[in-house]
Order: structure tokens, then C-alpha cells, then sequence
């Protein structure tokens, strides 16, 4: 097959340029949209400042993520990457401790992003339930979510059966209708004098902050959560093997989302505190630019903002849906998840994920805190990003891979920032997201993070004895055309 149709049994379609990418990851900025209320409650108007820094920390750590994604074009983002140096080839034992590292690395990705799905879905439904009184008497907040849910994921599921193209396609449509508004519900409190800036300056930490190790875990941990949302824009690095041209195309569609998240995430925070101030946002924790559109626009702006922000959250639904079926199907590929959930159909969608994703969120929905199932999914994003990092660094210094082709080049001496920023994750973010947890909503969700990461061990032993079998029948493994394409791929390019 062509290299720009390059559609089969494990081989995604290269059908989308760097501006549709970018349309895709332009939920985003959206994520912040849990935690608005979230962050101000432990370190009031310095939330503001904890956003932009990790919004930097998110280009600090997409610039190694798009080097990779150039090296090994074939590659789905983080969840491929790690899957890739994390492997011995040739392994003749019976299990490769390397390949289930870099496995676990694209599960705890994919646990990152799947739970989006969920959490919007159940802050649709309290919308709707707010909204519509007449919903309201009809159905409970938890009836409304579930069927949001299985509208939203069934519309998105038949949209992109028909491949990444239209789900770019539906990307730039329902950006129009959120990002745009919210762009103006963010500039517009600045312009019409609403802010006030001794909100922001006169409530810049808590009165009770203290440098102790008590306050310091809530910055590591808070920081963790912040990540969650300010860094997700990596995500358009995901699509590498979709692109007609990464080389070119990843970077673009990197740091384009970047520059947008960093504006956004900043002053969106700063918006909702400058007009409200922190006890105002304290007060509504969940829906806080609601109260920020009726004091700038009325009673109408409030209808306008709750419909613009169910939109913009059928966006960020479409983002994760894409992006988390993208790294099971790459898990599958690589032959660390069962090999029917690689299948695609004959469009280039990974349909058997997406349908798996979908009643997992199904089943998510029913814990019925978005604040519980952010905790748990950013344990996941913690380690994903750690050990992500971790592999860039490898694939920089291994003889393997240090003489590979890289049409895109972090800095001289990446490596080193790369290691200190997945060490900055893991240990020092995970362990403060596991502390802030057991603070703000109990142990719940960090024994549900861990379980579900757990889960990976018993799946993969499987997946590795499936892969056997099929060796011994003579049937290709999962990964083996895969791995045969990235190393081909990789080796023709270093000797070209």
C-alpha cells in the first residue's frame, strides 16, 4: 500500500495536514473546565500562575514528544513511543519486562484520557439538570448523564466510523460554536471593567499557606492535577501515523495548540477570579463561568454560556474518544492488549476500541463525581508522562536509536531536561496527586486509579501468551507487521 494510504488490519490512514490535528486537540483548553473551582480552593488567585507553568511544562515536555514523533512516524504519540524503545528486539524469553514497561506506559495514558469521556458526560447531565426544569422533574442528574452519555458516544462512534478525517471535520464545527464563545466570555469581563484586579493581587495565596512538607505535597499534587488539563495538548502529537507529513506536521500542530492553551487556560482562570474573587468561585466550584456570563452579559448570557459549554464539552468528549482509542489500538498493535482490539474497519477507524472506551465510561459515569474520577485518571497521566519522558531519553543515548533520522530536533542537551521533568513527575507529582487525594475526596478514587493500572498486569500475561500462540501456529503476531514498518521506517530514514 501507499505511505499515504496506508489503511489494514494494523495500520492507521494518513488523511489529515497539521491544521486538522489541531482542530482535534483544540478540546483542550476546555479541560480546565473542572477544575476552575478546583485549584483557587487551595492556593486562591495563584491558580492562575499554576496553570501558566504547567502549560510551560506541557512545551517543555511536547518538545521531546515531538522529536519522537518524527523518529518513529509511525508511532501513535506517547502510548507508541514508549511501546517502541521500551522493547528488546528479538526477545527469545517468555516474557520482556522492557516491552511490558513501555505497555504499562500507553495503559496509563490511555486511563488518562478515557475518563474524559465520563466526566464530561456527568457535568452535561447536571447542565441539562439545572437548565430544564422540566428535565429536571422528569429524570435525575445520574438519568441525565448516562443518557447524555450514550447519545454523545454513540453520535461521536457513528461520525467517526468513517475515519479521522471527519472527526477533524466535526472538530472544526464544534470549535466554532465553544472556543469562540468562550474566547469572548474570557476577553469580555477585561474589556468591560468586570475584573478587578485586587481580587487577583489581594487573594494571591490562602492565609494559612505554609512551606511545610503538608503544603508542599498540595503543590506537587496540585500540580499533578494541573497537568492533567494544561499539558493534555500532546494529544496532537497521537496522530502521528494520520498525518500525511509528520515530520512537519507534528510540531505545527503541537505548538499551535500550545500557544492557544497557554492564553486560555491563564486567562480564563484569571477572568473567573477577577470578577467573582475567590470566595465567588469557591461558592460555585463546578459551573463558575456560569455567574461570570450574568454578571457580564445577564440573564441571557447565562443561557448562551451553559449552551456553549455543553458544546465545548461534546469537543473535549470527541478529543479524549479519539485519543484514547488511538493508544488501545497502538497497545494492540504492539501486542500488549488482546489483537482484537487493534481491528479497524475499512475506513481506518479502530471500531472495536471505541466501543469498548464507550461502555467502560458507561460504567464510570455511574461514580458520579467528576472531581473523583479526575483524581484517579491523573494518577495515570502522572505515570505516562514519567515514563514517556523517560523513554525519550533513552532513545537519545541508546546506541539503538541515537543515529536515527530526526527531521524535528529538541535543543542540545534535552535529554537532561526531559529526565528532570519525568522525575518531576514520577516520583514527586504522583505522589503528591495519591496525598491531595486522600485529602480533598478520600481513597477512593487513588484505589481505583491503582486497580485499574493494576489490571494491566493480568491483560498483558494474556496478550503475550495470545502472541505465543500465534507464533506457533505461524500466524503473525499482532506487532509483528507493526514493529517491522517502525524499525524499517526508522533504519531507512537513518541510512538515507
Amino acid at each position: 500500500m501507499s505511505e499515504n494510504r496506508s489503511v489494514g488490519v494494523d495500520h492507521l490512514e494518513r488523511s489529515i495536514d497539521w491544521k486538522q490535528g489541531l482542530a482535534i486537540a483544540l478540546g483542550v483548553p476546555l479541560l480546565i473546565l473542572p477544575s476552575l473551582g478546583y485549584l483557587p480552593m487551595y492556593l486562591s488567585a495563584a491558580a492562575i500562575l499554576i496553570w501558566g507553568l504547567s502549560v510551560i511544562q506541557g512545551f517543555i515536555q511536547s518538545t521531546a514528544y515531538a522529536e519522537m514523533a518524527t523518529t518513529f512516524p509511525k508511532a501513535s504519540g506517547l502510548p507508541g513511543f514508549a511501546q517502541h524503545v521500551f522493547r528488546t528486539e528479538n526477545y527469545q524469553g517468555k516474557y520482556d519486562k522492557s516491552k511490558l514497561l513501555g505497555g504499562f506506559s500507553a495503559w496509563s495514558y490511555w486511563f488518562a484520557w478515557t475518563p474524559v469521556l465520563a466526566i464530561f458526560s456527568i457535568l452535561i447531565g447536571g447542565y441539562l439538570h439545572g437548565l430544564f426544569p422540566v428535565l429536571g422533574e422528569t429524570f435525575t442528574a445520574y438519568q441525565l448523564s448516562l443518557i447524555s452519555g450514550l447519545l454523545i458516544f454513540g453520535g461521536l462512534f457513528v461520525v467517526n466510523w468513517f475515519g479521522l478525517k471527519d472527526g477533524a471535520k466535526l472538530g472544526y464545527i464544534l470549535a466554532a460554536f465553544s472556543l469562540i464563545p468562550l474566547v469572548i466570555l474570557t476577553v469580555a469581563p477585561f474589556a468591560t471593567g468586570h475584573v478587578e484586579m485586587s481580587n487577583i493581587i489581594g487573594n494571591w495565596l490562602p492565609t494559612d499557606w505554609a512551606w511545610d512538607l503538608h503544603h508542599i505535597l498540595i503543590l506537587f499534587g496540585i500540580f499533578g492535577i494541573a497537568q492533567w488539563s494544561a499539558c493534555a495538548w500532546e494529544t496532537a502529537a497521537i496522530y502521528g501515523p494520520e498525518y500525511k507529513n509528520p515530520a512537519k506536521d507534528v510540531s505545527k500542530a503541537l505548538f499551535a495548540c500550545g500557544i492557544i492553551c497557554f492564553f486560555s487556560f491563564v486567562l480564563v482562570q484569571a477572568a473567573v477570579i477577577g470578577v467573582l474573587g475567590v470566595d465567588g468561585v469557591l461558592a460555585e466550584p463546578v459551573s463558575p463561568l456560569i455567574p461570570v456570563a450574568h454578571a457580564v452579559f445577564g440573564e441571557a448570557g447565562s443561557m448562551v454560556t451553559i449552551i456553549m459549554l455543553i458544546a465545548a464539552m461534546v469537543l473535549i468528549i470527541q478529543t479524549a474518544y479519539l485519543g484514547s482509542s488511538r493508544a488501545m489500538h497502538s497497545m494492540a498493535t504492539e501486542g500488549n492488549l488482546p489483537k482484537s482490539l487493534g481491528k479497524l474497519n475499512r475506513h481506518g477507524t479502530p471500531f472495536v476500541a471505541m466501543l469498548v472506551i464507550g461502555g467502560f465510561n458507561l460504567v464510570l459515569i455511574s461514580m458520579g463525581n467528576p472531581a473523583a474520577i479526575v483524581a484517579a485518571s491523573a494518577i495515570g497521566y502522572t505515570c505516562a508522562n514519567g515514563i514517556s519522558l523517560f523513554a525519550y531519553v533513552k532513545a537519545r543515548k541508546h546506541p539503538d536509536f541515537a543515529a536515527l533520522d530526526r527531521p524535528f530536533k529538541a535543543p542540545k542537551g534535552w535529554k537532561n531536561v526531559a529526565m528532570a521533568f519525568g522525575l518531576f513527575n514520577l516520583p514527586l507529582c504522583l505522589v503528591g496527586v495519591v496525598y491531595l487525594n486522600s485529602l480533598e475526596v478520600g481513597w477512593t478514587s487513588t484505589w481505583v486509579g491503582f486497580l485499574v493500572l493494576a489490571l494491566y498486569v493480568p491483560i498483558w500475561l494474556h496478550s503475550q501468551n495470545e502472541s505465543r500462540r500465534s507464533r506457533k501456529a505461524g500466524t503473525p503476531g499482532p506487532s509483528d507487521h507493526d514493529a517491522a514498518d517502525l524499525t524499517a521506517s526508522s533504519e531507512g530514514r537513518a541510512a538515507h
